[in-house]
């Protein structure tokens, strides 16, 4: 048994690892099968040699959040634990970029680094999985650099208006106020990356171009970035129009749930048909996101969890012969 001691910079950051209640503290002594015993700034590790070092190995790889007070959840220490035993340190430590505000940007775990990687490498590619795993945000995230480094000269976010049939003029206003409802999770990936106030001039002039999937048909759209969102509401058609839409020194990336679709139960979505017919082609990719990828509030996962179940049970009831 030994025991070794690690000392915080400071109290807030020894607060950020310990967690709310010290539930992280609890979690990295069982993951370690050490003793973990906080003393104001300073860390006691107790335990075997080879399970005190791990814990330290571990605690260092976190100190990068609690260094841009970000805060720390089970999902970090999870992939913080897989990085360590992937030897994967570096490219663990390896920042995407960074908010308006200064605020650093990472991949928080083995699947949101291996999309990012996948974005900046392939021509297409698809995110699927849960909500909250960071699908859209991530390539928003990525979108945003390469256009602040003039490698595109656009960022294109669209996505399916599947509540309006993709028939907006009913609804009142001009196009933007239209459109706007459905959109707002893309705005509010800008917002942080670039600031509130900034977005509408790039808007403007057209360095970031924001619309319904319907409004793609008939483009070719070169030098750009773009992103297609909630891809399960879109139809098998729609999916192939704009995947034809890719040109010249372009990048795709479209994400979706295909558990979540909004469409009639006659038809089929156009991610799924595209997930089947589109593997193994080059310079395609597709990173599957599962449950404990999600990086929102720790609840969600469960809630996923908990609907997985049903739709578990669900699918292995006995299905009762009818009458003729």
């Amino acid at each position: 048994m030994e025991t070794l001691v690690f000392a915080f910079p400071s109290p807030g950051s020894a607060i950020a690892l310990a967690g709310s209640q010290e539930e992280n503290l609890k979690y990295l002594s069982l993951l370690t099968q050490t003793h973990l015993v906080m003393r104001g700034q300073e860390l006691l590790i107790k335990g075997e040699p080879s399970q005190t070092h791990l814990a330290q190995a571990l605690i260092e790889l976190l100190q990068t959040r609690w260094q841009h007070e970000l805060t720390i959840a089970k999902v970090d220490i999870e992939t913080a634990h897989s990085t360590l035993r992937s030897n994967l340190s570096r490219e663990w430590q390896r920042q995407i970029s960074k908010t308006a505000k200064g605020r650093l940007v990472q991949a928080r775990t083995f699947n949101q680094r291996q999309y990012v990687q996948a974005i900046e490498t392939h021509p297409l590619t698809f995110g699927i999985g849960p909500a909250g795993t960071g699908k859209t945000y991530l390539a928003a995230v990525v979108g945003i650099k390469a256009l602040q480094n003039h490698q595109i000269e656009r960022l294109v976010l669209t996505r399916p208006a599947v509540e309006a049939g993709e028939k907006l003029g009913f609804l009142p206003g001009d196009l933007q106020q239209k459109i706007d409802p459905y959109l707002r999770p893309l705005y509010d990936a800008l917002h942080e990356m670039i600031g509130a106030d900034k977005v509408p001039q790039l808007i403007e002039k057209g360095a970031i171009e924001i619309a319904p999937l319907a409004y793609m048909r008939g483009r070719t759209l070169s030098n750009a970035f773009i992103i297609v969102d909630e891809a399960q509401n879109t139809t098998a058609a729609q999916m192939k129009m704009i995947l034809t839409r890719l040109g010249e020194n372009s990048r795709m990336v479209v994400t979706g749930d295909i558990t979540q679709t909004d469409l009639p139960r006659h038809q089929r979505s156009g991610l799924e048909v595209a997930q089947k017919i589109l593997q193994g082609i080059e310079g395609v990719a597709f990173t599957y996101f599962q449950r404990g990828d999600v990086v929102r509030h720790p609840l969600v996962q469960e809630i996923i969890a908990a609907y997985e179940q049903l739709d578990q049970a669900v699918a292995s009831r006995p299905v009762c012969p009818t009458r003729d």
